[in-house]
């Protein structure tokens, strides 16, 4: 058996869509919602099974990642998170960048020699990658509008993978990929009026007002916080709207809080755009935090906790 594993996230589909795009194979694949990263322990490997894991964070799978090399199953591994000590194994191929201006699917375009550059240029954009994707495709010979719907359409996809279980998205992200999967280049997408763009275009215009009718709770000298109610509008929108707030204002951070069930707070935080640092360091600080260097967030960040999380972001970019 050969398992796909991959963050539910437009950068984790779209460093797959290269991979089977290249190298078409039949495979269990194994997703789920954006912040579901300890996706490998889901699984009971065989020694002759084999593995590419993508865009989930190594040091939150390094147990379940030796578990499955320790039963002689070969693995793939490529991502931009924090990462811990890789394990040394000969069957393990580990492709880690920690990198603040790169993500998962470009180390993947790397590796397949820009084979499928116009998605991984998309992916980038829909990691908020925003100056580095404009680089790209520009240096591609893109025009803005071409880059704009590249642009569009890694934001969506990005967007639908954000929720607390799959019932709150629009595509479950295994059956977004597979949908995706059929348009050899990102373009060909725009030309399928059938293709799952379409309805994530509207869903997201609707998700995006509601999130812009809503104030600020808190404005700091370094930092920015919203908060949306506990509705499933708000968990899809919550990352792509502190994405949308980090490029409006550069030089702040910001943090995106949606009420939960537990009388807490989904957390994402966006580090300013113009010092790419910490988002994942200060994240890591709390119990269900994590994430990377410009990106991270929190499942679970209790009531009581908001205070002592403003005044760490304040404090480390003050």
């Amino acid at each position: 058996m050969h398992y796909d594993i991959f963050n539910g996230d437009a950068d984790g589909i779209i460093s797959l869509i290269q991979l089977r795009l290249s190298t078409p194979l039949k495979s269990c694949l194994v997703s789920g919602v954006k912040r579901n990263i300890q996706l490998l322990k889901t699984v009971s490997a065989n020694a002759e099974d084999t593995f590419t894991v993508l865009d989930i964070s190594m040091e939150k799978n390094t147990q379940a990642l030796i578990d499955v090399l320790e039963k002689g199953a070969e693995v793939f591994y490529a991502d931009h998170h924090r990462a811990g000590d890789i394990p040394e194994y000969e069957k393990l191929t580990a492709l880690i960048d920690l990198d603040a201006n790169t993500c998962t699917a470009l180390i993947v375009d790397q590796h397949l020699k820009g084979q499928f550059h116009d998605w991984a240029i998309c992916a980038a954009y829909g990691d908020n990658l925003i100056a580095k994707a404009d680089q790209l495709a520009s240096a591609a010979g893109y025009s803005e509008a071409q880059a704009e719907q590249l642009k569009e359409l890694g934001t969506l996809v990005n967007y639908n993978g954000y929720g607390a279980d799959i019932a709150d998205l629009h595509f479950d992200p295994a059956e977004l990929f597979t949908a995706l999967l059929k348009y050899k280049s990102p373009f060909d997408v725009f030309e399928d009026k059938a293709s799952p763009y379409y309805a994530l275009q509207a869903a997201y215009q609707d998700d995006l007002e509601n999130a812009l009718a809503i104030a600020a709770v808190y404005s700091g000298k370094k930092l920015s916080v919203f908060e949306l109610p506990d509705e499933k509008w708000s968990r899809r929108i919550s990352g792509v709207y502190g994405n949308l707030l980090a490029n409006q204002q550069p030089n702040s951070a910001f943090a995106v809080l949606t009420k939960n069930e537990q009388g807490g707070y989904l957390a994402s935080l966006r580090a300013p755009l113009e010092n790419k640092q910490g988002a994942g360091d200060i994240c890591s600080q709390f119990e269900t935090g994590g994430g990377r260097a410009a990106a991270a967030g929190i499942n679970h960040l209790p009531s009581e906790s908001l205070q002592h999380f403003i005044n760490t972001v304040e404090t480390y970019y003050a």
